[in-house]
């Protein structure tokens, strides 16, 4: 439980330095742009190996049951992850989807969190996605606040049907390859 804690809070930490452009800045000028770019990189690794490492012992002490969520719940979850995978992917091509949300990385973080929040009851999950999600949450905030510039709509839907296509193949691989065999938790049957 405390690698996944310390995990997260390192990974939040060091993206909200990273949000709050004049403090990034101000390190930046003082060890180097390179060097704070390579720093922020190990520890932002860092931190997700942390997180995932810790979150794997600490369901494997025996995941304390915070509550039971009805199944239905579960099938509710896995039609959002699909949403969550598209608009994971939404955030790297121009799109309509990119612009209708403005931040999609973000609302595809925000998705996620919710989906295990409604699909999982156990401590170590709950605490996972409740901290992911008040993340995203500020890092949203904070993006509004300093204005970051927000996508437009580009003339055609090519990038929305890229968008799709490779959500739905994201969506096959985190569900049929990397929760079963690197999670350890499979999604499906």
């Amino acid at each position: 439980m405390i690698l996944m804690l310390a995990g997260l809070a390192l990974f939040v930490a060091i993206h909200i330095v990273a949000a709050r452009r004049k403090m990034a800045a101000a390190v930046s000028a003082q060890f180097g742009v390179t060097t704070y770019r390579i720093v922020h990189g190990i520890l932002a690794v860092a931190g997700v190996l942390m997180i995932a490492y810790g979150f794997g012992q600490w369901r494997a002490e025996g995941p304390a049951q915070l509550y039971n969520p009805p199944v239905a719940l579960r099938h509710i979850a896995l039609l959002l992850m699909l949403f969550a995978s598209i608009f994971a992917v939404a955030a790297l091509v121009p799109s309509h989807i990119k612009a209708r949300l403005k931040f999609p990385f973000l609302v595809a973080i925000k998705t996620w969190a919710l989906a295990h929040l409604i699909a999982n009851g156990d401590a170590a999950t709950v605490t996972l996605a409740v901290v992911i999600l008040a993340w995203a949450v500020v890092m949203r905030i904070m993006a509004k606040r300093r204005g970051a510039p927000l996508p437009v709509a580009p003339a055609n839907w090519w990038g929305d049907l890229v968008a799709v296509g490779l959500g739905v193949v994201l969506y096959a691989v985190l569900s049929f390859w990397f929760h079963p065999y690197i999670v350890g938790v499979p999604v499906m049957g």
